[in-house]
């Protein structure tokens, strides 16, 4: 061990958040010379937002030791197959976000160059006809692709829904049993070092002290430590996402668990559809300049599918992030660390690259600013893309039955979005190398799902013979089909794979 070493880290905060960084902490740090402290207060509720994934959470519970259906069975989980959208193009309308490609490139040439090219021949189904997890989403049907998996089903991607207060209850048991040592109790005070500025302990209600070295802020929309003594600042997106409220209430289900979440797009809004193996979980996310808060109620409840569970939850944010995600000795993770509304599911996928990255630059006592400089730098890039992909949402409407769908459909964008729409626009052009998230596939899915078709295609795809491309495109579509009609259905693979002890 380096004489330099964190010995001890302090998370502040559990939940999803808090638990997810000591899974992750306990499992790839050196235990022995590692202490991890994870201090809480059941006085204080989590929001609970996040109980939609996308795929990376899969490389996350592996790299963590988590046994993926263990996990599911606990937390009620179900799979997720991507994200319908109806209402957000134009009213009457829907599309689908599939996770994983659409078809398969030829000759070098992207997929959806190669389809929108044919669609200027001939009359085409949906691109999602042409994505594996698209075809199986739309018959109910799942499989698990295994390492050994062939075309057309080695193309199905999936993420889940789970409970995210049961999903924080099983990380809670995972990280005691590998040596994190969870504290009860509400801060109240920090003690500052003079000349570092670095945070050096903190107390608590009850008068103890927690000294640490490396300090985790998982305290939620306030970040006691990163904002509240810090002062770090927040960069505020509500311009560009003027959603601010959201209201949530789970619901019996009324039917069986689809493969996907569902998003409508509400007069001042859109409310979201997540199926769970115990319930139905349901929630309207909105603009408070244009709806109020019993409006808001009113509409959730009038659109469920079955009786409520509970009362409505409500709850306030502002969309954006922390200037600095790491300052002095503090990293900020979950909603310390900004919020992008959860229209694409990201709540859960910001804190695991948050995770992967402080791992990736982990710091000794000396706090070396290169390494901090370099997270915060990843950080607001990762921040930057999500943000972008949910604005084109708004964008690339052409709703005008409302103030709020007329406020997003003419609003400026970043700079960095208006330069892709263009490309786009052009000839069909993505460059999505060196993002991690929402590749090529998910942008096409969102652009022609919401109708921004491209003027031309690239002079490659131009190339290919035109008998090549339709053979080679029917053959895919059929393809994708007959494995999607071969496969069992949701509920089946549920029932045999990870069914909760309740739902057996």
């Amino acid at each position: 061990m380096s004489d330099h070493a964190i010995r001890k880290i302090v998370i502040v905060g559990g939940g999803t958040a808090g638990w997810m960084a000591a899974a992750a902490f306990s499992a790839l740090l050196e235990k022995v010379s590692v202490e991890i402290v994870l201090i809480e207060s059941d006085e204080i509720g989590t929001v609970g937002v996040g109980e939609a994934t996308i795929p990376p959470l899969i490389a996350y519970n592996k790299m963590v030791g988590i046994a993926e259906d263990e996990f599911l069975a606990a937390a009620q989980g179900t799979f997720k197959l991507g994200i319908e959208f109806v209402d957000w193009g134009a009213k009457g309308e829907r599309y689908f976000h599939p996770f994983g490609p659409h078809g398969q490139d030829l000759r070098g040439v992207h997929f959806h160059q190669l389809y929108l090219r044919e669609s200027k021949r001939r009359s085409l189904p949906d691109i999602r006809e042409w994505s594996m997890s698209g075809v199986a989403a739309a018959l109910g049907k799942f499989a698990r692709p295994g390492p050994d998996a062939r075309l057309p089903l080695s193309q199905l991607a999936y993420a889940f829904h789970f409970d995210a207060g049961l999903y924080a209850k099983f990380l809670r048991a995972h990280a005691e049993r590998a040596g994190v040592q969870r504290l009860e109790g509400k801060i109240v005070d920090l003690t500052l070092d003079g000349e570092s500025g670095h945070v050096r302990s903190v107390t608590l209600a009850d008068d103890r002290t927690i000294e640490g070295e490396l300090f985790i802020d998982c305290s939620g929309f306030r970040g006691l430590l990163i904002e509240e003594k810090l002062g770090t600042g927040y960069d505020d997106w509500s311009h560009w996402l003027p959603c601010d409220r959201a209201v949530a209430v789970p619901s019996r289900l009324a039917g069986p668990a689809d493969p996907f979440t569902r998003s409508t797009g509400r007069e001042s809004g859109w409310q979201w559809r997540i199926p769970l193996q115990h319930r139905m979980g349901n929630g309207l996310v909105y603009s408070s300049a244009h709806l109020e808060r019993s409006q808001a109620e009113q509409l959730l409840l009038a659109n469920l599918e079955a009786e409520p569970l509970a009362a409505p939850r409500h709850l306030s944010f502002t969309a954006g992030r922390r200037r600095l995600a790491w300052n002095a000795n503090i990293v900020s993770l979950g909603l310390s660390s900004g919020f992008v509304e959860p229209l694409e599911s990201t709540s859960i996928h910001l804190v695991q690259s948050g995770i992967a990255k402080l791992l990736a630059l982990f710091p000794d006592r000396r706090f070396d600013p290169v390494e901090r400089d370099e997270y915060n730098r990843q950080m607001q890039h990762v921040f930057e893309d999500v943000r972008d992909f949910v604005i084109l949402h708004y964008k690339a409407t052409r709703r005008d039955d409302s103030e709020f769908w007329n406020y997003c459909r003419t609003m400026d964008v970043p700079d960095s979005l208006a330069r892709r729409l263009e490309l786009w626009r052009a000839k069909g052009r993505l460059f999505r190398e060196g993002c991690e998230l929402f590749g090529t596939a998910s942008w096409v899915a969102v652009l022609l799902g919401q109708g921004i078709v491209p003027e031309e295609q690239e002079p490659a795809a131009r190339a290919i013979a035109p008998d090549v491309l339709s053979d080679a495109l029917d053959k895919m579509y059929l393809s994708y089909r007959h494995m999607a009609e071969h496969m069992p259905t949701h509920s089946e693979f549920i029932a045999k794979a990870c069914a909760a002890q309740s739902s057996r």
